[in-house]
């Protein structure tokens, strides 16, 4: 009883999968778009304002009374 239905059930899900995976150039935009936000993540968190901000906030976690 079990094996009929297993052959339905993988013969349905072949069916509606239609994309396996992505290509090489979708590989390619999206290491492409990785690196784009990385550069921009890079340059906001390296700026003077936030860089400002995150030695006050781990400057007054390392002085924290208890």
């Amino acid at each position: 009883m079990w094996n009929p239905m297993r052959g339905w059930l993988h013969g349905l899900s072949r069916r509606m999968r239609k994309d396996s995976g992505m290509t090489t150039s979708e590989y390619a935009m999206g290491t492409i778009a990785a690196c784009a936000f990385a550069a921009v993540l890079y340059k906001v968190v390296t700026s003077g304002a936030v860089s400002g901000a995150l030695q006050s906030v781990i400057g007054k976690a390392l002085d924290a009374q208890f």
